[in-house]
């Protein structure tokens, strides 16, 4: 088969658009294909010379299914490219938006037929657009496609920039929404990072800020898979999903306020709620707490409760914890204190020395649990004291310099005498 590569000046529009007419029309036979194919070349002359470069973008993928179906990825690269390129002719944003969906919707319509090859071109597309508008669209549409496609592996590398392409897109919230969510679905199929899908998964919620409550109902479900995503991770141990109206909705929800009160647990109490949370409610929780297979695996929570049932110990006042107290709130052995306390220092939980002679646990910092505003207020008061330290401190050390001087003064004016 003939690969469609432009060998001279001449605008490759028309040699692909008989390219792809002789393509579609090849198994009529001569005589029906000959006039088709000369009306169509005929056509997107007439619309060349017209300046309709919608139009004759529209009459270019008449042809993509046949296209896709037929002819290489070298082929199928060069012809759209030549499609694509259509883009740079219009004059307007609304007329480049509305070539960029005409174009990117056709290429997107059967997602697991060559998914990669389909990628490839949106991406050739999006860097021969120049409004925001048309960008975003492809790239939402990029981000569908690799999903249904499953050629995750393809886009997640461009999520590093997401704080700069929100910056260049500059698109309001329900868009913003719509990038996060798509971006944290990617991640979830791609399983390359569970603590990267959780976070676009909390970008997401946290759009949901004053909504009335039919727009707030529409993430209820993300916000249970928030809660199940962030007890099930075993390497996260702090979030704010309870200072999300999207997750606090749940709260009195007649079919999620079970799922609200185990992140409470999580995320509040200690393992002892936990075991009685889960005792009470294994049947109702069954979809998400289970011993074996997908969802919650009972001992991974017993695990993940008693670090941070740790971690509690460890934010209080004294900054000591007495080895027993450490052996009754996680419920283990006295053999099994010291291995726990360096569980926690290895999740970098906790810094911290143990005392073997005292049996006691000195704590020099610890990871917070939640950082809501009680935290915030700790935090300002923390560098309110900090910052009065060191004034004191510069005002002592200044007022030392002086009285030297003033001693150094007072030694030269005896020598002179």
């Amino acid at each position: 088969m003939t690969t469609v590569v432009p060998t001279s000046e001449e605008d490759p529009v028309l040699p692909v658009v008989r390219f792809t007419a002789e393509l579609s029309w090849a198994d009529a036979g001569p005589e029906v294909a000959e006039p088709q194919v000369t009306r169509l070349c005929m056509e997107a002359q007439e619309c060349m010379v017209m300046g309709r470069w919608l139009d004759l973008a529209s009459l270019m993928l008449t042809s993509a299914d046949i296209v896709f179906s037929k002819v290489s990825d070298k082929d199928l690269e060069c012809i759209f490219t030549v499609i694509c390129n259509l883009v740079s002719k219009l004059e307007t944003p609304n007329e480049e938006l509305e070539a960029a969906k005409l174009i990117s919707t056709k290429i997107t319509q059967q997602p697991t037929d060559k998914p990669a090859i389909r990628l490839k071109i949106l991406f050739n597309l999006y860097n021969l657009l120049e409004g925001p508008d048309s960008r975003f669209f492809v790239y939402m549409q990029a981000l569908n496609l690799a999903l249904n496609g499953k050629v995750t592996d393809h886009i997640v590398p461009s999520f590093k920039k997401i704080d700069s392409f929100l910056k260049e897109w500059n698109v309001g919230v329900k868009d913003q929404r719509n990038l996060f969510l798509a971006v944290a679905n990617v991640l979830k199929e791609n399983k390359s990072s569970g603590k990267d899908s959780f976070k676009f998964l909390t970008k997401y919620l946290a759009t949901f800020s004053g909504e009335d409550s039919h727009v707030m109902s529409e993430a209820k479900d993300e916000a249970v898979r928030a809660i199940i995503e962030f007890v099930k991770a075993p390497d996260t141990f702090q979030c704010d999903l309870l200072d999300m109206p999207a997750v606090g909705q749940l709260e009195k929800d007649a079919k999620y306020a079970l799922v609200y009160q185990l992140l409470n647990i999580f995320l509040t109490q200690r393992l002892d709620a936990y075991l009685e949370f889960q005792a009470a409610n294994s049947t109702l929780l069954k979809s998400h707490v289970t011993v074996r297979g997908p969802g919650l695996v009972h001992e991974d929570c017993i695990t993940k409760m008693r670090l941070m049932s740790l971690v509690d110990l460890g934010c209080n006042d004294s900054g000591q914890i007495p080895y027993t107290l450490i052996k009754d709130t996680l419920r283990i052995n006295d053999d099994e204190v010291e291995l726990w306390v360096v569980n926690a220092i290895t999740a970098k939980l906790i810094e911290c020395k143990m005392d073997q002679m005292n049996q006691v646990v000195i704590v020099s910092r610890c990871t917070e649990r939640l950082f809501g505003q009680q935290q915030w207020h700790a935090l300002r008061s923390k560098l309110a004291s900090w910052r009065g330290n060191v004034a004191s401190l510069i005002s002592t050390i200044q007022a030392n310099k002086i009285v030297e001087e003033e001693g150094s003064q007072a030694m030269q004016g005896m020598a002179i005498r």
